[in-house]
């Protein structure tokens, strides 16, 4: 693991994640950009002293050499630090999974891709609200064309945590994520609405092929947007409505999206993941975790019996387990499954990248609408 250590929020959930299965074991870490606290985060992680390492360079360039090498790289720094591990794991033979955005950049994201290709490696993203289950339903009634064509896709991702200037309270997690140093280009926008557009693309299978932006920064001093509302256009002439907000004071996590085709609806709500709704004008029927007629994606993607959550840990570990055991296959020259392939992965985070960039050039344009570049 790169980055993560003491101090840190989301090294925490994708450890947890990663060993729920048993599949992944953490070996070896570099936790932190300051050498004593990368060992000590190591230490009490109960790493052996020789595989605490102190950054990322170091780690990787002795791994290489051991026989119990590593096999693969998590990366779960900030945005600004994701590339350049990423880039000399993939060059020294290590497999990469990676936290979202993939990069600080577009030019970055692509330059990420020639190398995979050129390595031949497994790299996974890890937009892990793909992987709740009810998620992967709704994706597959849309594919077996239960909802018809589809016209209309909602997604809205509202949070309250940012609604002050925590960033100038000591608040880590603020203060790197409203740093144009650190966090790019977006806030809010990079942040939670890359999330947002990547659950409206992978469960209606649609592309987006133009957007129209308006983003604002309502807390004085802070120097990224924290709310962004976006008019979206998709490649089937579908229309779309996404909003990310990180000022909607009292909201959570309150990740929705709505999809609305022909014949019938589809709504799921991230704070009550087990439950997705399929409507229309004469019927409204609930799909549950393990209950009912469910597509073999959600089935793989369950553990608990019914009634029982799946939730936002179970989901993030889907991801880490389908990598896990694509790179397994792989390692032993094996093809993997469908259902084992199914994680995010480069294309999707050049995707983000182009959601980012596409909505801030918006914001910028007096024309206002803007075509999304090709991958």
């Amino acid at each position: 693991m790169i980055g993560g250590g003491q101090g840190a929020f989301i090294g925490a959930v994708h450890r947890t994640a990663a060993a729920i299965d048993g599949e992944i074991e953490l070996v070896c870490g570099a936790f932190s950009s300051t050498p004593e606290k990368a060992r000590a985060s190591g230490r009490e992680l109960m790493l052996p002293e020789d595989r605490c390492y102190e950054n990322y360079r170091e780690m990787i360039r002795k791994e290489v050499y051991r026989m119990d090498k590593m096999d693969v790289v998590s990366i779960v720094t900030p945005n600004h630090m994701h590339f350049g591990p990423a880039k000399m794991a993939l060059e020294n033979g290590f497999h990469v999974i990676c936290d979202k955005p993939v990069t600080f950049t577009l030019a970055e994201a692509r330059k990420l891709k020639d190398i995979l290709e050129q390595t031949g490696l497994t790299f996974a993203l890890t937009h892990n609200y793909t992987g709740y289950p009810m998620v992967k339903q709704a994706r597959h009634l849309v594919q077996s064309g239960v909802l018809g064509r589809i016209r209309k896709v909602v997604v809205e991702y509202p949070q309250g945590w940012l609604a002050f200037l925590e960033e100038k309270r000591g608040y880590k997690q603020a203060e790197w994520r409203t740093d144009p140093k650190r966090s790019g280009i977006a806030g809010a926008v990079g942040d939670i609405g890359t999330h947002a557009e990547n659950l409206a693309e992978y469960i209606t299978g649609l592309k987006i092929t133009e957007l129209c932006a308006d983003i604002s920064t309502f807390v004085e001093g802070r120097l990224l947007d924290d709310d962004a509302s976006v008019l979206l256009k998709f490649d089937n002439g579908a229309k779309g409505i996404l909003y990310c907000s990180q000022i909607a004071n009292g909201e959570e996590n309150a990740l929705r999206i709505r999809v609305y085709g022909e014949l019938g609806g589809l709504d799921w709500r991230q704070e009550e993941p087990n439950t997705l709704a399929h409507k229309s004008q004469t019927f409204h029927h609930i799909y549950r975790p393990n209950v009912g007629d469910l597509s073999p994606f959600a089935k793989a993607n369950t553990r608990l019996p019914n009634g029982h959550p799946e939730g936002y840990l179970e989901a993030f570990a889907n991801i880490y387990r389908n990598f896990a055991r694509t790179v397994r296959k792989r390692m032993k020259g094996e093809e993997p499954t469908e259902i084992e392939l199914d994680f995010p992965g480069i294309d999707d985070g050049i995707r983000g990248m182009l959601f980012v960039e596409s909505v801030i050039a918006s914001a910028k344009s007096k024309s206002k609408w803007v075509k999304f570049k090709k991958i």
